[in-house]
């Protein structure tokens, strides 16, 4: 079992990989994660608040986020909300999708 600072601090640290392209910062350093909690059971939870309510990307930068999240080890399932979007609700249900299809292939 992860102990949960550890993996939220090995989160942070992969997240800060992450780059907008649009302003060459990383999303922890933008303040595009919010609210990150994780358990000793590798559970990760967390919400993607995008730049502006219409950004244009935000959709493929919340894919990479979910993606980074996802290949630090110790990390077993993920829940993200998005917030502040225009869209938000349907781009929390389209991650939510990729994360069990992604979970279904791994497990193959």
């Amino acid at each position: 079992m992860p102990d949960p600072e550890i993996l939220r601090q090995a989160i942070l640290e992969r997240l800060s990989k992450v780059i907008d392209p649009e302003t060459g910062v990383d999303v922890v350093r933008m303040r595009l994660i919010e609210d990150l909690f994780t358990d000793d059971q590798g559970h990760v939870s967390y919400t993607f608040r995008p730049s502006s309510p219409l950004c244009p990307i935000a959709v493929p930068l919340s894919n990479s986020i979910q993606m980074a999240v996802a290949e630090v080890p110790g990390v077993t399932t993920q829940d993200v909300k998005v917030i502040g979007f225009a869209l938000s609700d349907e781009l929390t249900a389209l991650l939510k999708q990729a994360l069990e299809d992604w979970d279904r292939k791994q497990k193959k």
